[in-house]
């Protein structure tokens, strides 16, 4: 479902009734005919994190508006399900649209901005970040699937690493102008975040740290975390042509566990599918051979040992590796191999992704009981 979300209201759908809770003091938005270079802030801080409150950041600056004059405009990020829930391991469900905005018209509130919940439903989204949590109940670990991930040939256009958890691969995340796909430990990076929140992938972990304890004492319970971050509207407008959504981009039209689905859904399958089947091919090195020429039949020898190779060369370099040692050669020689690669048949593999697809597809939201119990 959504966690983070970016809305941008505009003078008329918002009244500052307390403008020195804003760093500085938010009074110049009483100036009539102000014009640019005015920004003020609210964030919530440490102590009120750590006391189980949560607000949403907020930025009241003056910019241009659409027909060219400017205007104070009232900057909202936040994470739905911290605002509702207190932490972001539950996830949200359709029905909880009214009693979330209702929330958000309450703690504005608080925060000295006054609105209703039909001008937030009306909101323009300037960023979405759409997620699921993904529960492992059988043993398996974030730690398996990153790995399985980070094999997939992603463009070296798009700066791939593993941030937060370098050495021990407890994340991977691809990360271009627009928008950012990640996969993280989602226990490990709360984990972190009580040395310091500085190597994490949330912002306010603190809020959540009292689930800790309850995490400590989970048994063959461990969650997987996706994300996709789409960080400007022109982004989710040219991704939403090339999905088929139709859907204003406004804060009830973009709050469907639908679109969530099919947008997670759609960078999973992106993935899966540069990963080359070559790497899930178990058997011997003779075996390899062999089923190379049988179930390929039009391959040339030249082909079938150029992909025998290719095979020892991914299980020792990766793919990424591998494809950093070949740079000096014309990119569209290594995507015309991984191409061509993708198109040979081999006995049945298990694809090491399908779970996840099978979590995505499911969709089933996870749940706490309070700092109690996680429900899967």
């Amino acid at each position: 479902m959504i966690d983070t979300i970016v809305l941008t209201l505009s003078r008329a759908m918002f009244t500052i009734i307390t403008p020195r809770r804003f760093r500085p003091s938010a009074d110049w938005i009483m100036v009539e005919n102000i014009s640019g270079g005015f920004r003020s802030i609210q964030n919530p801080t440490k102590k009120e994190l750590f006391s189980g409150i949560y607000k949403p950041r907020l930025t009241l600056s003056i910019r241009p508006n659409v027909r060219g004059t400017c205007e104070p405009l009232l900057r909202i990020e936040l994470s739905l399900p911290k605002l509702l829930f207190g932490n972001n391991f539950a996830e949200l469900q359709l029905k909880d649209f009214p009693l979330l905005a209702q929330r958000l018209v309450d703690v504005l509130l608080e925060m000295g901005v006054e609105t209703s919940v039909l001008l937030l439903a009306q909101a323009p989204v300037a960023a979405v970040h759409y997620s699921k949590n993904i529960a492992l109940i059988d043993g398996s670990t974030p730690y398996h699937y990153i790995q399985k991930i980070k094999e997939a040939n992603i463009s070296l256009s798009l700066d791939s690493n593993q941030t937060d958890y370098r050495n021990d691969g407890y994340s991977f995340k691809w990360h271009a102008n627009t928008y950012e796909v990640a996969f993280y430990d989602k226990i490990k990076d709360l984990e972190k975040s009580k040395v310091s929140e500085k190597r994490t992938l949330e912002k306010d972990n603190a809020l959540q740290l009292l689930l800790l304890g309850v995490l400590h004492k989970r048994k063959k319970l461990e969650i997987l975390r996706m994300e996709v971050r789409l960080n400007t509207r022109k982004k989710i407008k040219q991704l939403f042509q090339k999905l088929s959504i139709k859907a204003d981009l406004t804060f009830k039209k973009l709050f469907k566990p639908a679109i969530s689905k099919k947008i997670l859904l759609y960078y999973l399958n992106e993935i899966a599918s540069k990963r080359p089947l070559l790497l899930d091919y178990k058997a011997s090195d003779v075996a390899l051979l062999a089923d190379l020429m049988f179930n390929n039949p039009t391959l040339s020898p030249k082909q079938i040992l150029q992909f025998y190779g290719l095979k020892h060369a991914l299980t020792v370099a990766g793919t990424r590796g591998l494809r950093t040692m070949l740079a000096q050669h014309h990119k569209r020689s290594w995507y015309r191999l991984m191409a061509d690669a993708a198109k040979i048949v081999l006995p049945v593999v298990h694809d090491p992704l399908q779970d996840l697809k099978e979590h995505l597809i499911t969709f089933k939201p996870l749940k706490t009981d309070s700092y109690k119990k996680i429900i899967v």
